[in-house]
């Protein structure tokens, strides 16, 4: 779970001629801000063919838009210097954001023909303007005079921003150095590019082909036919086919009764990437690590880790390992509870092999039912996913801000799934308009995420339009749409970033909305999810598909008691993860890694955590947050901000849940102010103090050292 791309310069640079370019502007929908409220991207006309001309053209008209601000004889300024940058690249960014919406949740081969063509060009691109020397000098010019201007606030923060990012894509080399980072970024893009058209193809290519029927006892009926229909549609008919998540773990493990079938269910899983059959991603991931460490030795960072974190709200690799480890010794003793009690439980049943990492969610589910009394097909009846969304999601969003929701047919998309919202403001002001792409395909990522069609701007004058997108499993057609409680908390999760998104209030787009650090991007949403399990929140959209009966307070409880169930399992494969990120991206460029299997074990038989039963989230070789999404380094960020989401609910707890004036507050002091203040000074203003890791470890019911 996630968010996709925040705003960046897009491009890439080439000398492209304009003929014709008035000709494209008039057939071309990508080329011209769409006529649908909200600027909404013209879905009912874009095709794929629309895209490469819509490159071309939107990076020729940056490039004329930045020798504009260079060649502009007036002395640098905010205004003809910092706003113009700010304005430029406006075509290319509109084509950018559509594509990489499709490209993520709805790809195909021209759209993978198109990526691998334009990825490097975008780099190139990005690399001539910030590596731009006159550019960069009209940016340090006023940078060095700002506290001579009469700025805003928000102005100053820009300008300080485009400084430091400057500084940071490496303005201040020489020019034999920007030759060699031109270079590193061009084939990083090329890489990361393939990694991601690696990953889906091998992801699909993985599945599980099951033969027969009672191997796969433990699926109800409709996941049955679910299975059915997928392989005979993927050419495998008279059989069964469990697709995979991107999740080393994947749901079916819970129920499933045949332990040769989760066994084989996981090691699809956990060897997808491989397979020696065109779609191995190591030798990649091993050449992306090895070129991401000489671009920061390069910049003048020990390692890429200190490189990508010199922004972030953690600052530096050891601030992150040093906040990781203190929630090594509490996991691990949970996990170690978690084990004992579960291989208990394979004895008592009078089996004698030993707990491996694909029986866990199995037993781990029988004990929930033998202890809380409870399993995941008790509460999927009352988990219908419509109803969550109005009810649960957009409930607690108005009780709290209160926005309203009215669903649009009229608004064209991109796939017939897709539903779209418009949201209004408390005063019925109109505030944005969103869509939701839940349910899985195989053209589609893994995962969860968020981004933005339109970003908000006052300088532009534009709303924001976002959309959230999922991977649910569709139910069979006429069959409930019921889902997961995790898929409940994904929904949550992912309208708190889309919140981010619509209740941005910057004049300058850069800076707006969900356009933060990746250490701070997840505070927002993880934060919302919290709502979830909000008794006045649950009891209004947990109620029975068919009956609409509200969930029994005996089940409510159960749930709700069952916080702290699995804890050091959730937690820990999370924190293997981010120490598996962090391990690959703080290693020397001068390391030779020649076995990415053995470089990982390695780091895990280290890590202090029970890896051996609960490996992590991602392994190495489909890592796609690390590899290909732009949280390298960053994966921590997860759990970094589950300590500033934990910590500011905490603060709403003591301060009457809830509540109207609650939610104000958090929109005024956190939600509406993007990247516009420091994050150590945006969080101290709303909770009073500086971030406490305490009420992250009584959540999860873990003892501090």
């Amino acid at each position: 779970m996630g968010i996709l791309h925040p705003r960046h310069m897009a491009g890439a640079f080439a000398v492209l001629a304009l003929m014709g370019s008035s000709a494209l502007a008039r057939t071309n929908p990508l080329l011209q801000p769409s006529t649908l409220p909200y600027e909404a991207p013209r879905f009912d006309l874009i095709t794929d063919a629309d895209f490469p001309p819509a490159f071309e053209q939107g990076m020729q008209e940056q490039n004329n838009e930045i020798h504009a601000i260079t060649a502009n004889p007036d002395r640098p300024d905010f205004v003809n210097t910092i706003e113009a940058l700010e304005r430029a690249g406006s075509t290319l960014h509109r084509v950018d954001m559509t594509f990489d919406n499709l490209y993520s949740a709805n790809s195909n081969p021209r759209l993978d023909a198109i990526k691998t063509k334009f990825a490097p060009l975008l780099t190139q691109h990005e690399d001539e303007i910030y590596l731009n020397t006159a550019l960069f000098n009209r940016v340090a010019t006023v940078f060095h005079k700002r506290n001579s201007l009469d700025l805003t606030q928000e102005q100053m923060h820009v300008l300080t921003e485009w400084y430091h990012r400057f500084l940071h894509a490496g303005a201040s080399l020489s020019s034999r150095e920007k030759t060699r980072l031109k270079d590193l970024n061009s084939k990083l893009s090329v890489l990361e590019s393939s990694f991601q058209q690696k990953l889906v193809a091998a992801t699909k290519a993985a599945g599980l082909v099951v033969d027969v029927e009672k191997k796969l006892s433990g699926l109800d009926a409709n996941a049955l036919s679910t299975a059915y229909n997928a392989a005979g549609a993927a050419g495998h008919k008279g059989r069964w086919l469990l697709p995979l998540q991107n999740t080393t773990q994947q749901p079916s493990l819970a129920v499933l009764k045949d332990r040769e079938t989760r066994h084989a269910l996981f090691e699809k899983s956990w060897t997808r990437a491989e397979q020696n059959d065109g779609n191995d991603t190591r030798a990649l991931i091993v050449r992306i690590a090895h070129l991401r460490a000489e671009k920061a030795r390069l910049l003048g960072f020990r390692n890429y880790a200190a490189y990508q974190l010199e922004n972030q709200m953690a600052r530096t690799p050891e601030a992150a390992n040093d906040f990781m480890n203190q929630l090594v010794a509490p996991t691990r003793a949970a996990q170690d509870e978690e084990e004992q009690a579960l291989t208990q439980l394979i004895q008592a049943e009078g089996s004698t092999f030993s707990l491996a990492p694909w029986d866990w969610d199995f037993y781990a589910d029988k004990l929930r039912r033998k202890t809380l009394g409870y399993s995941e097909d008790d509460l999927k009846p009352y988990f219908e996913l419509k109803t969550v969304l109005e009810d649960g999601v957009f409930y607690a969003a108005t009780s709290l801000y209160g926005i309203t929701f009215n669903q649009r047919h009229d608004i064209p998309v991109y796939q017939s799934d897709v539903v779209v919202y418009e949201v209004r403001d408390k005063d019925d002001a109109p505030l944005g308009l969103m869509y939701f792409d839940y349910f899985a395909r195989d053209n589609k990522f893994g995962g969860a995420w968020m981004s933005n069609f339109v970003e908000q701007s006052k300088l532009l004058k534009q709303k924001p339009v976002i959309y959230n997108v999922g991977n649910f499993v569709k139910a069979a057609p006429g069959q409930p749409q019921l889902i997961t409680f995790d898929d409940v908390i994904t929904m949550f999760h992912e309208f708190g970033h889309a919140l981010h998104g619509l209740f941005a209030d910057q004049v300058y787009p850069s800076v707006s909305g969900a356009n933060v650090a990746r250490d701070f991007v997840e505070f927002p949403s993880q934060f919302n999810e919290n709502w979830a399990l909000y008794p006045k929140v649950f009891a209004h959209y947990a109620r029975h598909y068919q009956t609409g009966a509200t969930m029994p307070e005996s089940l409510q409880k159960k749930l709700f008691d069952a916080r702290h169930f699995n804890a050091g399992h959730r937690l820990g494969e999370v924190v293997s993860a981010a120490m598996l990120d962090m391990k690959w991206h703080t290693m020397s460029p001068n390391r030779k890694i020649k076995d990415v299997d053995r470089f990982e074990s390695n780091m895990l038989e280290k890590s202090g955590l029970d890896t051996a039963h609960v490996p992590p989230r991602y392994r190495s070789s489909y890592f796609l947050h690390i590899w290909g999404n732009g949280y390298q380094a960053g994966y921590y960020a997860y759990l970094w901000t589950q300590m500033l989401d934990h910590d500011a609910f905490d603060w709403f707890r003591k301060h009457g849940g809830l509540t109207r004036a609650n939610g104000q507050r958090f929109r005024d002091l956190v939600l509406s102010r993007g990247h516009t203040e420091d994050y150590d000074a945006m969080f101290e203003a709303f909770t009073g103090h500086s971030p406490d890791i305490k009420p992250m470890l009584d959540f999860y019911g873990l003892r501090a050292d």
